[in-house]
């Protein structure tokens, strides 16, 4: 009964800025449950090799090249996903991000944008083309990922936490739209070793300033914090909604 709570088998999943990261592991785990996968990512070349790994290990993906920014290409990818299931579009995981660091005297218009463009305005334009292939039979989820700069702030990244904070406010909103259709809206905050968080953790006074406000003393893998995106996604998720799920070694409690 645990193990049929998780499983995906049947649906079909699209996850942005999969190419690499936490959206690449997010794709394997969600592909690992049972779904078909589109990965799509803006290197379409680095998307097509999580795919390939994915079905190399017996999971069922595809692959596309997206710029979130573009809300063509945004709605394409959303019928491409739906594709794999039966025109039903079952989960869509809006990871797709950027940073664009600077103390705020320092940031410009430009940076400011972007990282609000592909953040936020990127995850609208993806929810908005998902919504006419997500199922209203409680199996149709958005999950949005953000992060503890957007709960609590950190320094030299303004633009970045008010993107985040700005796609938590999204996020309980659209839940409450989209209870009445049935569909689960949901955020998940994690922390994990990757590309974006390098500087951080290579730089001796930052990451002795992170390790002091991790209470679990360490970097997660990306495969660590997978798992939860696969719970937000299962039945076993079916009475969540509107909510932000941080999975950052305790950071935020």
């Amino acid at each position: 009964m645990a193990r049929s709570l998780f499983d995906l088998t049947g649906r079909s999943a699209l996850v942005t800025g999969s190419g690499t990261g936490i959206g690449a592991a997010v794709a394997g785990a969600l592909a690992a449950a049972g779904a078909a996968v589109l990965v799509s990512d803006v290197d379409a070349d680095a998307a097509s090799a999580v795919a390939q790994r994915i079905c190399a290990d017996g999971g069922k993906a595809e692959s596309t090249a997206l710029d979130v920014r573009d809300r063509a290409a945004a709605e394409a990818a959303a019928e491409h996903a739906a594709g794999l299931s039966d025109g039903v579009l079952h989960v869509l995981v809006n990871n797709a991000g950027v940073t664009a660091p600077g103390m705020f005297a320092d940031l410009t218009d430009e940076s400011f944008h972007r990282v609000l463009d592909i953040h936020l305005m990127g995850a609208v334009h993806c929810a908005q083309a998902a919504l006419k292939f997500l199922p209203t039979d409680g199996r149709g989820r958005i999950i949005n990922v953000v992060s503890s700069a957007g709960i609590t702030g950190t320094l030299g990244q303004v633009n970045y936490s008010a993107a985040k904070a700005s796609i938590i406010g999204f996020t309980k909103s659209l839940a409450r739209e989209m209870a009445r259709n049935n569909i689960l809206v949901n955020a998940l905050a994690p922390l994990a070793a990757t590309k974006m968080t390098e500087t951080i953790r290579t730089n001796e006074k930052f990451a002795e300033n992170m390790m002091n406000r991790i209470p679990l003393k360490r970097w997660a893998e990306p495969a660590e914090v997978a798992g939860a995106f696969v719970f937000l996604a299962s039945d076993a998720a079916s009475y969540i909604t509107g909510q932000v799920l941080p999975v950052d070694g305790g950071m935020v409690m």
